[in-house]
Parts: structure tokens; sequence; C-alpha cells
């Protein structure tokens, strides 16, 4: 099953993992909160290990916050096209779409699902 690694400004990434495991239990999910002035090659590391506990061979999703902060910058480096995807932006309703169709799409399918519908987890009420 594609693994998920979400990377993010202290406390987001925690955050986040805390909102996904009240609505999915035992997930193959991480998450690994950038505090300020965090040495990147020491993340980059951390990271890396984090990412190994979870991923099986299927794929792997590594979410972020905000392109080209430390976080994201982090996450770049750990894309491998078609074995881990990197996407930025990350919300709960991103983090939901991509725990609900990870088992059932092939990481390609999922990226390209989970960038054309990014849009319909904001609005107006």
């Amino acid at each position: 099953m594609i693994s998920v690694l979400i990377i993010a400004h202290q406390p987001l990434a925690t955050a986040l993992l805390g909102c996904c495991r009240h609505v999915y239990r035992g997930l193959p999910v991480q998450a690994l909160d950038i505090i300020p002035d965090e040495d990147p090659d020491q993340a980059l590391r951390e990271a890396r290990a984090l990412a190994s506990r979870i991923n099986d061979g299927s794929g792997q999703v590594v979410l972020t916050d905000l392109y080209g902060a430390t976080p994201s910058r982090i996450a770049m480096q750990m894309a491998v096209p078609g074995r881990v995807s990197v996407l930025y932006g990350v919300n709960l309703p991103i983090l939901l779409k991509v725990f609900n169709y990870r088992a059932r799409l092939p990481l390609v399918e999922l990226e390209s699902l989970v960038l054309r519908d990014a849009a319909d987890g904001i609005g107006r009420v």
C-alpha cells in the first residue's frame, strides 16, 4: 500500500497526522515537524529514516506545506519519479483523499487525482 510522509513546519505535520488517525486507524504514515533553525541535512536524514519505516515498496507520497520553504526543500530531495511523489500545499482534504485512494490507485494515478481535485477542498459557504 502506498505510504505517506508529511513534512511541514512545526506543529502542522503532527497535527495533520493526528487528524488522519482520527478518521483512519493503522495507517502507514509518519510526520516530521521542521522546527525553526533546524539543520536541513539532519532533517533530511530523519525524513529518510521515517520513510524507510513505512515504505513497503508500493510507492510513497511525501506531502509538504509551503513550496520553497525548508520542509519542501527537504521533501524535494526525496522525490524519485514513479516511486516517491512529492506534493506541496498539503491540507486535510488532500491528505484524506490520498488515504482514501492509495490502496486503489497506482502512485502516478494517485498523484494526478490529488492534483486535479486539490481545489475541491477549498470553497465558500
